[in-house]
């Protein structure tokens, strides 16, 4: 994994997390879309020239990776070593993600930190011994209340089912330790009442708000039936419950305990992304652990919706998974990244299907984008022998694209970096990559080109000059969604020896125009969004 926070003097690091994925299986297009979503948060914000932290990880502990493990044959530790080694992190390298640190559960940087943590709760009276007996849900690590389970049918008749997993539930009765949630509940709502945008968005704060209204119980935080977990560290029959142990590698992951200068720079979490199936421990139990604590709440918890394919969530238990590289391997790694978070609005379901995926790649990659970038750099090069011209022409037209670019710059800041609108963000920015096609055909400079006086020949740099710069700010901008084709067009407008890099620019400095110095070399190099083949077939 890349380690790329960037540094800025002073201060705390913009701090960004996804859910730690359970190693019970390879990911699907879900984890992707969440951990795709952080990443450009991230390299957008680095991009600001802020410090930035970006964590990811896998879960690894619980009875469903265990039960997994013994279906394959092999111990817990050997399922998640393999599972992380040759699934979880070369997808994240192939999909350009960009964290800073990679979280495992099974780690002693977390596994000592977790028993301290309970530890010190235990010892403060906020845990105590009792029994339990309800339904189960293995899936979810998770007990249900009755009012939550479906009635089975067909194979299932006569059993109650889990609402997420559609899977049959246990009835488990075990004594345990338990963490007194129920007190938290005003202490939850008065946070959420002083901070509306803690959880996002409104749909499922509204959902948590009114299911801490109904009143919580107490936590069953330890397990006894089974022995893969972190050991509660005043009795070692019990296991930590996954879940406990989960939530804490937020604040393992950056040094609680253990190095108190980087906790102070970096936690708390300033987005947490998580799915809406699980946002009930992110934005309940948390918090909760967090106050019991006495440590900082996150500044925001945002739960993506469900992605699905022929109306079912996508999951492995669904049999609707489907791998990314099946995406990739057809469209490109910059094109997956693109697609999801421009088609679907973050926060809210969205259906995926291969049609749609290649009718966007086709009008709005390569015949909007990578098709301007084409031609901007085959007329430089026949017009001016592939040198920058100067602008020294300037009228109405070019400051309606000056306004447009300072526009799509603002509002893609304020969109992606702030309010997590990737899709908004994305479609600002795309509006400005039209308004410059809209700008060439309207300007016409293959037929200015035919006027060979002076005045003809500014206009003509003009012309060319203010598309290039343009191609200029819209591959910054489009740098935290498409890393390797922003680069790709910085090299071709030559632009790397002049500004030393595309680190150099900022997104607040985007608009500000004629960063892109006449006299440099635009080649015309590969297309940025080939043609796309045939669906391959199954």
């Amino acid at each position: 994994m890349a380690a790329t926070g960037s540094e800025k003097q002073g201060g705390k690091a913009y701090y960004v997390s996804t859910p730690i994925y359970y190693v019970n299986d390879a990911p699907h297009l879900g984890h992707a879309y969440t951990t795709v979503a952080g990443d450009v948060l991230s390299r957008w914000h680095r991009q600001r020239g802020e410090k930035v932290w970006y964590l990811t990880g896998t879960d690894e502990h619980g009875q469903k990776i265990m039960r997994t493990a013994e279906a394959n044959g092999v111990s817990p530790q050997e399922w998640a070593d393999k599972l992380v080694t040759e699934a979880w992190k070369p997808l994240w390298e192939h999909l350009e993600i960009a964290n800073d640190d990679f979280i495992r559960t099974t780690q002693k940087r977390h596994t000592d930190r977790v028993q301290e943590f309970v530890q010190d709760l235990y010892d403060k009276g906020e845990i105590y011994k009792g029994g339990y007996e309800g339904p189960y849900c293995v899936g979810c690590e998770e007990y249900k209340l009755p009012g939550e389970l479906l009635d089975g049918e067909g194979e299932y008749a006569g059993q109650k089912l889990c609402p997420i997993h559609k899977k049959p539930v246990e009835i488990l009765s075990e004594e345990n330790y338990f963490f007194k949630l129920s007190e938290y509940g005003d202490k939850l709502l008065a946070h959420y009442e002083a901070n509306p945008g803690f959880i996002q968005p409104e749909s499922a704060r509204n959902e948590v708000v009114n299911f801490v209204r109904q009143g919580l119980q107490d936590l069953s935080i330890s397990r006894s039936t089974f022995d893969w977990g972190v050991p509660v560290p005043w009795d070692s029959k019990h296991v930590i419950y996954v879940w406990v142990d989960a939530l804490l590698n937020y604040a393992t992951a950056v040094g609680y305990n253990e190095n108190q200068a980087k906790f102070e720079e970096t936690f708390p979490a300033d987005v947490h992304l998580v799915g809406k199936d699980i946002l009930r421990f992110h934005a309940v139990i948390w918090p909760a652990m967090l106050m019991a604590q006495g440590l900082p709440l996150p500044g925001k918890i945002a739960a993506n919706g469900w992605l699905m394919v022929g109306g079912e969530k996508m999951s492995k238990s669904n049999l609707t998974g489907i791998k990314p590289q099946d995406l990739t391997s057809h469209f490109g790694v910059d094109a997956y990244r693109w697609y999801f978070l421009r088609a679907i609005a973050f926060g809210q379901d969205g259906s995926f299907s291969w049609e749609d995926f290649s009718a966007r790649y086709t009008s709005e990659l390569a015949n909007d984008y990578g098709n301007l970038a084409s031609r901007v750099a085959a007329m430089v090069g026949k017009y001016f022998g592939g040198e920058l011209p100067e602008s020294t022409a300037d009228g109405e037209a070019e400051k309606a694209i000056h306004e447009g670019l300072a526009k799509a710059a603002a509002e893609a800041d304020r969109k992606i970096g702030e309010d997590l609108d990737f899709q908004g963000g994305i479609l600002a920015i795309f509006d400005f990559v039209k308004q410059v096609n809209g700008y060439i055909t309207e300007q016409e400079p293959w037929k200015v080109a035919k006027d060979t006086s002076d005045e003809g020949k500014a206009r003509l740099a003009t012309i060319l000059y203010t598309a290039a710069e343009s191609l200029r700010a819209i591959a910054v901008l489009l740098n935290p969604v498409m890393p390797e084709t922003s680069q790709k067009l910085w090299d071709s407008l030559g632009a790397e020896a002049s500004l030393g890099g595309l680190a150099d620019q900022k997104i607040g400095e985007t608009a500000e125009w004629g960063r892109l110095p006449a006299g440099t070399t635009v080649t015309k190099g590969a297309v940025l969004f080939p043609r796309l083949e045939e669906k391959p077939t199954a």
